[in-house]
């Protein structure tokens, strides 16, 4: 049964998509993110419905879509040059194989960031991409933030429909894109004009933010906790009442400890004594190997590169108690462990020039954010909605960040769906502003020079 609402629901947006072209990306959207192909057993596993998504979003937008005025930003350009590096690194890899594999989803998933934006000409688009990536990702967030309430969760044993931790299914990437996208809940709740913003749209974006913070307990994810730290952090910027906002932070966090799960408690527990948690020591260790391993490569290793690290590192722990105490180190030897931090995932196997590619991407993207959110923080009543949405995408690009620290996630689709809707933004508004003459102040001074 389950084949067949999928299936349906895949044939009645495919079949918008012919009267709104448009439908076709939030159709790749949607099949990106949710990925239904695994969460059937037979109709859609034998269909390529992401290539077949793919190839109608981008013939709809060549075929049907407005091209004037069209420019591609400064990041696009970036990324490409990513793309291209990557095919570069893959060509030359040390495990050809491998990463022949990473590379068949990751070039998809570059090459749609960088055309997402062309697409993005009206508030209408950029809006219900947003909307399309939040309920999408809510779609796992709902069922896990239930079966957290339900069963209290665990580390690897919250199941979010599928039984594989690929993709948004893995915990510690979950955990981060919940958090990262309560900045839009918000956001969709207050201005969304889709779904119009009143009572019901706010309660229902309170009780999805309330499933957000549930997926970190849920999955039992240190990471998770860290990134709704850096939210709580970041919403001081635009509250009023800081006091107040500090002080009911503090309480509730107070209220809610008693009922936090003993699997969560403990897990978080660690975050003080990581010399003492494998898991932690072995990052450390490979976030080290990583390091000796790019100055032995610049250029990187392509990816899958981390399967011939081979580490040594001291497990240490403290025992006994009062004037009693000793600490013991145990010697622990591992191979083939994976980053776990995409900053080192980018500089292991793409270099220090993947690297600064990435790094560039990103930190173009909150700059950018932050240039619209000053620019239209006090602007009328018709593009009210605009700082609030810069600020937005900024946080949860922020959070991103922070999480990505601790995951391998790098090249996350989500994420980068993110990007593309924060270089739509900005290509957009530029379009408005050259419409109503607006020029920056060097070419007015040139002009009146002349």
């Amino acid at each position: 049964m389950r084949d067949y609402f999928f299936l349906l629901f895949l044939a009645l947006i495919f079949g918008a998509g012919f009267r709104r072209p448009f439908l076709f990306v939030l159709a790749y959207v949607y099949i990106d993110i949710v990925a239904p192909q695994r969460l059937t057993y037979l109709l859609l596993n034998s269909i390529p419905i992401s290539l077949i998504a793919a190839g109608l979003a981008v013939a709809a937008w060549a075929a049907f879509d407005d091209k004037r005025d069209t420019r591609v930003a400064p990041r696009q350009l970036v990324m490409a040059m990513l793309l291209a590096y990557c095919w570069y690194t893959t060509r030359n890899a040390d495990f050809p194989i491998e990463a022949a594999d990473k590379w068949d989803w990751v070039w998809k998933a570059l090459a749609f960031a960088i055309f997402l934006p062309l697409t993005l000409r009206t508030r209408l688009r950029i809006e219900a991409l947003l909307l399309f990536m939040v309920l999408s990702a809510s779609s796992i967030v709902i069922v896990g933030g239930i079966k957290t309430l339900a069963s209290g969760g665990g580390y690897g044993a919250l199941n979010l429909m599928v039984a594989n931790n690929a993709g948004l299914y893995e915990g510690s990437t979950i955990s981060t894109v919940a958090i990262a996208i309560v900045p839009l809940v918000l956001w969709l709740g207050r201005f969304g004009t889709i779904i119009p913003a009143d009572r019901r749209t706010r309660w229902f974006s309170f009780a999805l933010t309330f499933a957000c913070l549930l997926i970190p307990i849920g999955t039992s994810t240190r990471t998770g906790v860290l990134c709704i730290a850096l939210l709580a952090a970041l919403m001081l910027r635009d509250v009023r009442r800081r006091a107040a906002y500090l002080a009911g932070v503090i309480v509730l966090g107070l209220i809610a400890v008693p009922f936090l799960p003993a699997a969560f408690t403990q897990r978080v527990s660690t975050i003080g004594t990581y010399q003492a948690d494998a898991s932690a020591s072995t990052r450390i260790a490979v976030w080290q190997w990583t390091i000796d391993y790019a100055r032995e490569h610049p250029l990187g290793g392509g990816f899958e590169a981390y399967r011939q690290n081979r580490i040594r590192y001291d497990k240490v722990r403290v025992e006994g108690e009062g004037n009693n105490i000793a600490v013991a180190r145990d010697l622990e030897v591992d191979a083939a462990r994976a980053y776990h931090s995409a900053y080192f995932e980018m500089l292991g196997e793409q270099g220090y020039i993947g690297l600064a590619l990435w790094l560039t991407i990103q930190l173009g993207g909150l700059w950018r954010m932050e240039v619209l959110r000053r620019r239209y923080r006090d602007a009328p009543a018709g593009q009210a909605w605009i700082a609030p949405l810069a600020t937005a995408l900024q946080h949860g690009q922020l959070i991103y960040l922070l999480g990505a620290s601790f995951v391998g996630i790098a090249f996350q689709p989500f994420m980068l769906m993110l990007v593309g809707a924060q270089i739509g933004l900005d290509t957009y508004l530029g379009r408005i502003r050259r419409a109503a003459g607006f020029r920056p102040m060097i070419q007015r001074r040139a002009a009146t020079a002349t």
